[in-house]
């Protein structure tokens, strides 16, 4: 059998994909919230993203504004961090944090008997600027931010909740769509890291950071 490939010229390649996903999603999509779901389906080539997608009240918009007045995100991983446009998000002020590795974080979780990704939470809420959270591995990150939200301690401009895996991870989406703070949340168990730097990558471009 001969596999015959697409002509498509590299610079196409996204367009194209755009294209596809369109055609077999077979239904028009909000157009707010259009191009968040879309990427996440061309990130994941997982079709799911289109129903699952959770997003709360005028989310897109205020999340639009939050990174033009130059929100600055907070991932989970060194892998999300890596995958968000820092070039874009640069454009308007704002820079990426992942302080998984920081040793006081390491060293606040094994005093303190949690996760990194706990103490991380804790780190970033003493951070004195606007904050959009991306979380896509660690549902004990999406646990510690609900406990700071309920304790008047942090409030988000946005929390994007998306960890993947099978233990905690419903329950700690579940808490953050519990909250009055802006979200966009993968309700059940997947998600990704790489799912949680598109949504970053997605609202960054619908704000203007190519």
């Amino acid at each position: 059998m001969k596999v015959k490939l697409e002509n498509v010229e590299p610079m196409e390649i996204e367009r194209r994909s755009f294209e596809i996903i369109t055609e077999e999603l077979g239904r028009e999509l909000p157009e707010d919230i259009g191009p968040v779901i879309k990427r996440c389906i061309h990130t994941s080539a997982d079709f799911d993203y289109a129903d699952n997608l959770c997003f709360s009240e005028g989310v897109i918009q205020k999340a639009l504004e939050a990174i033009q007045k130059g929100a600055c995100i907070v991932t989970d991983t060194q892998m999300a961090k890596a995958g968000i446009n820092k070039k874009a998000l640069e454009k308007f002020g704002g820079e990426v944090y992942c302080f998984m590795s920081d040793e006081d974080v390491a060293g606040a979780a094994r005093e303190k008997g949690t996760t990194r990704a706990t103490a991380s939470m804790d780190k970033a809420a003493k951070l004195k600027k606007p904050l959009i959270f991306a979380i896509g591995n660690a549902p004990t990150a999406l646990v510690r931010l609900y406990e700071l939200i309920q304790e008047k301690k942090i409030s988000p401009e946005l929390i994007i909740g998306v960890p993947v895996g099978f233990v905690n991870v419903v329950q700690s989406k579940e808490l953050i769509m519990e909250t009055d703070i802006p979200y966009i949340v993968a309700r059940g168990r997947k998600g990704g890291s790489n799912i949680a730097a598109c949504i970053c990558n997605a609202l960054l471009y619908m704000a203007g950071g190519r």
